[in-house]
């Protein structure tokens, strides 16, 4: 199928869900009901893991999210020129549009704020004054209406552009909030490791959230790979060889 059917049938999915919620109980629309229905499609589910294989995780050093990789400053250079933080832009300006025509269905509040943020365009759907609440409904628990929003505001970048995007997408500060979270993880799992001298797996993490611990762990100067298979795949952290 060809990407702009992709993202077609997703967005229509998407509209259809929230449109069956609405006629049933306008009052009661939940947003991940859309997510979960797009992510049951077979189009969008390869997506979504072709994506994953491909993006944040540690054998992806362009995926860097912070200025430490293995690339020179010649080459990070290269990367950020102006032509490039242009086509991001572009990127961020249309997963906006998208996200709005969202709001608008679900009838939800929220300020969308677009930037470039290492070599990737970064989106961010930000709570007005008293909707954090409200808006949280499009992280899910545990973010998984998130990933799922996140891959849709892709597949509609994808549809514009004829190029797959590797767009970041947070809500009401979840994945920041995330972030840090995770950072104290991957700080405990170190010194648990450097103590016991012992290799030590954590609990099954996302592409995003794996990507987060392995530059801790890569900071303290030991080493961490990812195992396992969707949606049980996870970090091991080893003793420095």
């Amino acid at each position: 199928m060809a990407d702009t059917d992709v993202a077609g049938t997703a967005e229509a999915s998407a509209q259809h869900a929230v449109g069956d919620a609405q006629n049933d109980d306008a009052a009661a629309v939940e947003p991940y009901e859309v997510a979960e229905t797009v992510a049951d499609t077979d189009e969008a589910r390869e997506a979504v893991d072709a994506d994953d294989d491909e993006d944040e995780d540690e054998d992806e050093d362009e995926d860097s999210d912070d200025d430490e990789s293995d690339e020179g400053d010649g080459a990070r250079s290269s990367r950020r020129s102006s032509g490039s933080v242009k086509r991001l832009e572009e990127e961020g300006e249309i997963a906006a549009d998208y996200l709005e025509e969202l709001l608008d269905i679900t009838d939800l509040d929220g300020d969308i704020d677009i930037d470039v943020e290492n070599g990737r365009a970064s989106v961010a759907i930000v709570a007005e004054e008293s909707g954090g609440r409200e808006l949280r409904r499009l992280v899910g628990a545990g973010g998984e209406v998130l990933e799922a929003l996140q891959e849709l505001a892709r597949l509609a970048v994808q549809a514009k552009t004829g190029e797959r995007s590797r767009l970041m997408l947070d809500v009401a500060g979840f994945r920041a909030a995330r972030r840090r979270t995770l950072e104290d993880v991957g700080a405990k799992a170190c010194q648990e490791v450097q103590r016991s001298g012992e290799p030590m797996r954590l609990e099954p993490m996302s592409a995003f959230e794996r990507k987060v611990v392995h530059d801790v762990v890569a900071s303290a100067g030991l080493r961490s790979e990812s195992e396992g298979v969707e949606p049980s795949r996870r970090v091991v952290v080893f003793p420095a060889s």
